[in-house]
């Protein structure tokens, strides 16, 4: 059976140009979740997102939402918090949890947004977390994950995927604690993949696509 360029085979990782992604940013359909695959798509700058008893969707929207380290924006409150040790910061000590609570957090701004996170999601991300290539960064409170995030790292680049807060403001904390760790680390850029309120808040910007991929050229090797 002959398949279009866009819609791939489960064994195929032969992703097209990422210029050819639609207006809607969608570049492929089809493939796996394995670690490889993965791993070829986030290099590219492609990243998965799709609904139950949906296929595999491969993203890689124009513009790209980033914010760069040396560009975060701190509030004065959110100092404070900084300051307050209200907060735990800690990465890695649970990523099953961080994944499974993105995926059911109840949020006010993006109804059923965590649906996307699947069974075969989960799996595929601990996978990558067990390989080294997935961090979580989680906020702790009296001996309980009350919010973080999680992505994946390559190179000099942080892949963001989702973040969840059971308390206000312990994502934000969780990341720019997070950030701060990146910088000393020399992390350059981090991939929000789309705009969110919360991330502008913080600095994350709009760049162009081209922009992204030569980035990304840069600082994955």
């Amino acid at each position: 059976m002959e398949f279009p360029e866009f819609i791939l085979a489960e064994n195929s990782t032969n992703f097209p140009p990422v210029e050819t992604a639609d207006e809607n940013g969608i570049l492929a359909i089809g493939s796996n979740l394995q670690v490889p695959t993965l791993l070829k798509a986030y290099k590219l700058g492609a990243f998965p997102w799709y609904g139950p008893n949906e296929p595999i969707i491969w993203y890689h929207p124009d513009p790209r939402f980033v914010l760069f380290p040396k560009d975060i924006k701190i509030s004065r409150s959110m100092r404070s918090v900084l300051n307050s040790g209200k907060f735990l910061f800690k990465v890695n000590t649970d990523f099953k949890s961080v994944v499974r609570n993105c995926r059911i957090i109840q949020r006010k701004d993006q109804e059923n947004a965590g649906t996307w996170i699947t069974d075969a999601i989960e799996e595929a991300y601990f996978k990558l977390f067990q390989e080294g290539h997935a961090i979580s960064a989680e906020a702790w409170k009296d001996n309980k994950l009350v919010g973080g995030l999680y992505g994946v790292r390559m190179g000099n680049v942080f892949f963001g995927e989702s973040m969840f807060a059971q308390e206000s403001n312990a994502s934000k904390f969780a990341f720019i604690k997070l950030i701060h760790l990146f910088k000393k680390q020399g992390v350059e850029l981090i991939d929000c993949q789309v705009y969110t309120d919360h991330l502008h808040s913080l600095g994350a910007e709009h760049i162009s696509r081209n922009y992204f991929i030569d980035l990304l050229q840069k600082l994955i090797p």
